[in-house]
């Protein structure tokens, strides 16, 4: 790699140093190379940019979890599969039990069921990356099992980096907030949090329809 001063430093040049330790930051896409005392910072890596979901994109057949009541096993839920023939509704949100999520998304769609089957939905879905059991809790606890929404569980991100909706990170990747109306798989309306929160909200998913 090209140094900052213009040099290039190979690998086997640093064969006699202590520790060698190549860090990547996800934020930033720099790459560093701290070398027992010595530190040198490269440019940025090029990283390919991918658009997120749109309209007239396919659900992707991704395997999610689904909760069982009293801890039972999680079972698996192919995401194209379930929805296939179907009108749906889809929502992601960042993370089961979190304060904007608990308050006001998961609740607007709660309430919003009788108007969205109206409309024609026949399911409605939330996702995050929580894990199973956790998802399933939310469920129940929130009233929003029992509303008939599916909670399932993206623990691994494959759905959500597959939409190009997540936020990566060392601790625990989660899902941009989004919500979506798919037919028969295909996406046919798409809400984005970008601007504002409350655009993913149920109300203006309904408005749309």
């Amino acid at each position: 790699a090209d140094g900052q001063g213009g040099g290039t430093t190979s690998l086997s040049d640093l064969s006699n140093h202590r520790t060698t330790h190549f860090l990547l930051d996800h934020q930033l896409h720099y790459c560093t190379l701290d070398i027992g005392a010595h530190n040198q910072q490269y440019q940025p890596l090029k990283m390919a940019s991918v658009d997120e979901v749109k309209v007239g994109d396919k659900i992707p057949s991704v395997v999610l979890k689904e909760g069982q009541a009293d801890y039972e096993k999680p079972v698996d839920v192919n995401i194209g599969e379930l929805i296939a023939g179907k009108k749906v509704a889809l929502f992601a949100v960042p993370g089961a039990f979190t304060p904007g999520c608990s308050k006001s998304h998961l609740p607007s769609f709660i309430t919003a069921q009788k108007q969205l089957k109206e409309k024609g939905v026949d399911l409605t879905i939330c996702i995050a990356t929580n894990d199973a059991y956790v998802m399933e809790a939310w469920g129940r606890t929130s009233g929003g099992a029992d509303a008939g929404i599916r909670f399932l569980s993206d623990a691994n991100a494959e759905l959500s980096r597959a939409l190009s909706l997540s936020m990566e990170n060392d601790v625990m990747v989660r899902t941009k907030r989004f919500s979506l109306i798919a037919e028969d798989g295909i996406v046919t309306h798409y809400f984005s949090s970008a601007d504002a929160s409350d655009n993913t909200w149920a109300p203006n998913v309904l408005a749309a329809l």
